[in-house]
């Protein structure tokens, strides 16, 4: 089971630094950019971005935070992914997508092989009933320790929920292509990947969460991943 919640988390908010011959591995966060409606209906801005952006370079639980941005874009969003865990080598990724009529920061559980877009992506391409990856498995979860994160978001005060679809546009194919990746190329057997929704911010409309409560809740997620060996067992399903 995990560490004790308020030594888990004064210790992984630490801001000490590893000396160069002791770095540990860093931490990935993805984001994407505005996609949709953005810049039509309302500002062109995407939170998934803004709330990694505002964590890069910090240290959690020792490990140095790496953020980059992904374009919302089938095929080429993977590509970018891909050549990232490549560059880096993480111990840990978390991608991170924007959920309008979310009101909590969703914690995914499984992503699925299937890609049916409802709207183009910002190429105009707009897959229907394809594959993720043809030939591969029907669905992956998510191999962080969601029910711990759960719990750690509710007692900071965060809304929070665990998310049993990540929908089917560019957000679960990256989902997917994550988990694939982490589980077929080498050299990733021991980092830990999945995928966060973030809603609107203020600005974008209702339901919303402000900026910085999404980056404390993105940073305490983060903290949590990397500090809980074994995952709780919380109730947190759903009927439908």
């Amino acid at each position: 089971m995990p560490a004790d919640s308020s030594t888990r988390t004064s210790s992984a908010f630490s801001t000490s630094s590893a000396s160069p011959a002791t770095a540990l591995p860093c931490v990935l966060l993805t984001g994407f950019d505005p996609f949709g409606e953005a810049g039509r209906t309302g500002p062109a801005i995407n939170p998934s971005w803004l709330a990694v952006k505002a964590l890069r370079g910090k240290r959690i639980a020792g490990h140095r935070v790496v953020a980059a941005q992904l374009p919302t874009v089938f095929g080429d969003s993977t590509l970018e992914l891909v050549r990232l865990l490549k560059l880096h080598k993480p111990a840990l990724v978390i991608c991170v997508g924007q959920a309008g009529g979310r009101s909590a920061i969703s914690l995914e559980r499984v992503a699925i092989n299937v890609d049916d877009a409802r709207i183009p992506d910002n190429t105009g391409s707009q897959p229907v009933d394809t594959s993720v990856v043809p030939g591969g498995p029907a669905a992956y979860f998510t191999t962080l320790p969601i029910k711990a994160m759960l719990q750690a978001l509710q007692d900071a005060g965060v809304a929070a929920e665990v998310s049993q679809t990540a929908g089917t546009f560019v957000c679960n194919h990256v989902f997917y292509a994550l988990m694939h990746a982490l589980a077929t190329q080498r050299g990733f057997k021991r980092t830990r990947g999945g995928f966060i929704h973030v809603p609107y911010v203020p600005e974008q409309g209702v339901p919303n969460l402000p900026l910085p409560e999404v980056v404390r809740g993105l940073r305490t997620a983060v903290a949590t991943a990397l500090t809980t060996g074994r995952d709780i067992s919380k109730v947190a399903g759903a009927v439908s």
